[in-house]
């Protein structure tokens, strides 16, 4: 047995199932993945059979069969198939320890990470779905028409159009033979013009003159004359408060330091705790 025979009996397993088991190694596996887009978004792409690897073991013996079924001219039983199945998958197992790749020509190639961990990479080409044979991708992008199809969408259009029917000519009306005479109409009186009524103009009426303001009493002016001289007397008085304020800080400031220079004991008590006044003095 050799891994070209093995790849073509998986290929021919999977083609009907849903998964293969290697005896030793693990199985593959077959899901069906349905439509994506690509080219963002401008190409539709048909759903398709996807070929993977699992390191679980599953419980048929798909393989040992085919290898029976193959055989059996040469007298090969199932324990005989089994047993060389076997033998063979744990070879291979141990060269893709070694080399983390093993070839299955005509599905890709089995490869192995650093800790030998089995994974699957499926041939471009690999097809494993006959019920998808002939579906191709689609693009949404903008679709150049032939001669051909410009040719047919006129030829659509020409028996859309309806020729409108010529409308009838008018029927000519036709004239009378004679036309009745005039008779004169009667020349009325005009009428006596009513004699002028003579017009009286009103006379003018006088617009009564506006009285003069009052002036303003004594009362008014009195108050007015009081609020500003209160307004003048509270404007210096914020001055002498604020100098009153000042010059006592002058003082007590002037005071604090007479008395830093001639008790600066009695200063340091005031300003620290006798913890602190202990560890200034060393």
């Amino acid at each position: 047995m050799d891994i070209d025979l093995l790849a073509k009996m998986v290929k021919e397993a999977i083609l009907d199932h849903d998964a293969v088991t290697l005896p030793g190694v693990g199985c593959f596996v077959a899901e069906l993945m349905p439509s994506t887009f690509s080219d963002k978004g401008y190409t539709i792409n048909p759903p398709y059979r996807r070929l993977y690897f699992s390191p679980r073991q599953g419980t048929d013996t798909l393989l040992r069969d085919m290898y029976v079924d193959a055989n059996r001219a040469d007298g090969v039983d199932a324990p005989m198939a089994e047993r060389i199945l076997t033998e063979f998958l744990a070879e291979m197992k141990e060269i893709l320890k070694v080399r983390k790749m093993v070839l299955f020509p005509g599905l890709g190639r089995l490869r192995a990470t650093r800790e030998n961990h089995f994974f699957f990479v499926a041939d471009e080409e690999l097809d494993i779905w006959p019920e998808g044979l002939g579906l191709a991708p689609i693009s949404l992008k903008t679709h150049v028409e032939t001669p051909e199809e410009v040719a047919s969408a006129v030829a659509g259009l020409a028996e859309l159009i309806i020729e409108p029917s010529p409308e009838p000519a008018p029927e000519p009306v036709a004239e009378s033979a004679s036309e009745p005479a005039l008779e004169p109409e009667p020349i009325s009186e005009p009428a006596p013009e009513p004699e002028p009524v003579p017009v009286v103009e009103p006379e003018p009426v006088s617009e009564p003159e506006p009285e003069p303001a009052p002036e303003p009493t004594l009362e008014v002016r009195h108050e007015h004359v009081v609020t500003r001289a209160r307004e003048r007397e509270s404007f210096p008085t914020f001055w002498k408060v604020l100098l009153i304020v000042l010059g006592a800080l002058v003082v007590l400031l002037a005071i604090y330091a007479l008395v830093g220079r001639l008790a600066p004991g009695w200063v340091d008590k005031l300003l620290y705790s006798p913890e602190e006044l202990e560890i200034l003095r060393y």
